[in-house]
Formats: structure tokens, sequence, C-alpha cells
């Protein structure tokens, strides 16, 4: 089946995995016969002839200037394309499931038949040794942003009402996060709503935090940046206390750590990722952390232990979809949110082998900040 993008790689994952080129207009890509083409503005191609992975590249102008001595008129992208498709006499396309229903319709108007691949490129499930090494590489430009965000913390001090002060001035969850994303943005990587979440704040797992942060109350750091040359994702979660941590934090912090360590353990080809989901869940309601709803809000457990990423920060397989194979990559997140003591989460990288697991994250992993 011939395979039909109509994208920028700015945004599409796809497209970037097809032609490992960063474009932030939308261009025409197929691949036919073994072969891919793709169609450039003049804007884009001379640099596309040079580094785009495209065996033919083809200048736009080419197929506007046909369309206009067809139709009197400039051809929108999806003509431009159904005209491209004609000219190959390809009747059929497979196109992403993101693919806009409207160019959809333009092509089966000029009589080629759409239909949608899910997944579109499903060899993105398992990486290469070189995505592994772009995944590693931005791994590093997460454990950047952490080192830079532990500093702050270690450097700061705190006033009697317990706010944390850093350079004479209340530490916000705004401040923290700039100091993380300016050390990433330094290492070469390109950070996206990092998450400094402190107290009550902490037990919301998406929330990225805002307003000062207090010394005693745990603060969530989830770090996930791209790649600012490959594209390709980190992802890093350490959860801290600044200061001294009351007992039912550092018994939180110790069941979680444990769940992750379980998971770490056992976690290899052929184990099925549901059922490891769910002894994680297990463990947390015997060691007195259930997960349930109180005063209409989710307390415990109530995330994937885990999902893959690549060139998106969540992607296919999901933690829970199957059994697990060689080459995936997965994160390993188990969290406890409980607004009365805090939230805690550790996140750590892993590359499923042939035998185990390979932990591709270095941070280390510590509760108290002096």
């Amino acid at each position: 089946m011939t395979k039909l993008i109509i994208a920028d790689s700015e945004h599409n994952a796809d497209l970037l995995y097809a032609t490992k080129f960063f474009v932030p207009d939308e261009i025409i890509w197929l691949a036919h016969r073994g072969k891919t083409c793709a169609v450039f503005s003049p804007l884009e191609i001379d640099r596309a002839r040079q580094a785009a992975e495209v065996d033919e590249c083809l200048p736009l102008t080419v197929l506007e200037d046909a369309w206009q001595k067809e139709h009197g008129r400039k051809p929108l992208l999806a003509e431009a394309a159904a005209l491209l498709l004609r000219r190959k006499r390809i009747r059929s396309v497979s196109v992403p499931a993101a693919f806009p229903l409207a160019y959809a319709e333009t092509l089966r108007r000029a009589g080629v038949s759409v239909s949608v691949a899910t997944p579109f490129f499903p060899q993105r499930e398992f990486k290469t040794a070189a995505e592994i090494r772009h995944i590693t590489a931005a791994q590093r430009h997460a454990e950047c942003g952490l080192a830079r965000g532990l500093e702050v913390l270690r450097a700061a001090d705190v006033d009697r009402r317990q706010f944390i002060r850093w350079h004479g001035k209340k530490l916000t969850s705004e401040i923290l996060r700039g100091e993380i994303d300016a050390a990433i943005m330094r290492h070469g990587g390109l950070p996206a709503n990092t998450i400094v979440a402190g107290g009550h704040q902490s037990c919301d797992p998406h929330e990225t935090g805002h307003g000062p942060l207090r010394a005693g109350q745990t603060i969530v750091l989830d770090i996930f940046p791209r790649d600012q040359r490959t594209g390709y994702f980190g992802d890093l979660t350490r959860s801290v206390v600044k200061g001294r941590a009351g007992d039912a934090i550092k018994k939180l912090y110790a069941t979680v750590s444990a769940a992750q360590a379980m998971v770490l353990r056992e976690l290899k080809p052929g184990v099925d990722g549901a059922q490891l989901h769910e002894r994680v869940k297990q463990f947390f309601t015997a060691s007195g952390y259930p997960t349930e709803q109180r005063a209409g809000r989710w307390v415990g457990f109530f995330h994937g232990t885990g999902h893959s990423l690549g060139l998106e920060i969540h992607e296919a397989p999901r933690f829970a979809a199957g059994k697990f194979k060689a080459g995936q990559i997965m994160t390993v997140e188990p969290g406890l949110y409980y607004p009365d003591i805090g939230g805690i989460r550790l996140e750590d990288l892993v590359v499923i082998t042939a035998s185990g697991n390979k932990n591709l994250t270095k941070a280390p992993k510590f509760l108290e900040i002096p």
C-alpha cells in the first residue's frame, strides 16, 4: 500500500521518523514501491536535498505551475498531492490517523481511495541502536535540568514561615522551572511544561506547579525535554523535600521506591504489562495505600506504571498493552498521592533487552535536601 503524509515534521512524529528532517511548514511525503519522495517549497528544497532522508525531493512549483495551467489558479496542498498521485498513477493511499479530513475529501474527489493505517509505522514501537542513543542523549538533558534544580534547592534557605528563599526572594515553582529549563536549553535540549509541583499540587500528576515552594513538603520534579537535533524525548521524575521530611512522607517515599525497584527487577520480555501494573497496585494497597476516591478526588495510584516514548512523549505501546518485547522503551514511574501527606513519583527510563532491561537513567534518588 502506498503511504501518504501531508504535514509538518515539527508536529508530526511519523513524518519526522520518515525523513529525519525538521520542517515547520506542511509538505507532501509519499512512499511507493520501496521508494520515497517529498514535495518541498522553494524555501526548503535545497536544505531538504542535503539533509532529508528522502529518495526524491520534488519542487512544489512544478506541481503548482501544472495545476495553474489546468485550472487557472494555484492548487491547495492536497490538490497538489492529488496531481502528484495522478502523475504516478496511484489510485489508493494509506494515511496516518491524524490525516486531516479535508485533505482526505479532496483526494477522494480526485478519485483516490484513502484508508487509515494505525499504527502508520509499526516499527516505531521497537527502537534501533541509533534511536536508543538519541533517547539517552535526551535523558541526559533531563538529568542536567534536574541537577540545576537540585543545586538551587541546596543553595536556598528557609524562612520562619517555612517558605524556601533563594537570593533573598521566595522560591516559586515558576522560578525553579525557569532554572531547570535554562540548563536544559544550554545542554542542547528543548524543555516544555516541566513539572515543579509542591505541596498539594504534587498530588495532581500533571499539575505543572505555581506559586511559592515550602520546606517540609513534597516537591515533584518531572522533566521531559526533546533533543534539539533529533527530536527524541527523555523523561525523568524525582520527588524531594527541602529540609526534614516527616515520617509520613518518608514512608510514602520508601513505598514508591520499593514499588519501582520491583518493576525494574521484573521488567523483561514476555512479562505482561497489565499484570505487572496490577501487582504494583496490590503492593501499594497491602502497604496501606489504597487507590480510591475521597471527597470526589482520586488518591493513591491512579495512573499507569509507565509509558513508551520516542519522537512523542507518549507513544505506542502502552505499559499495560500486552507482553513486553526486546527493543521497547519504557518509563517506570509509580506514584502515590495523598493531599494530607503529599505526592511522590519516581521515574526512570529503560530499554527492554533480550534478558531483562537496561536503565538509561543515571540521576540519583534521595528524598531530603539540606
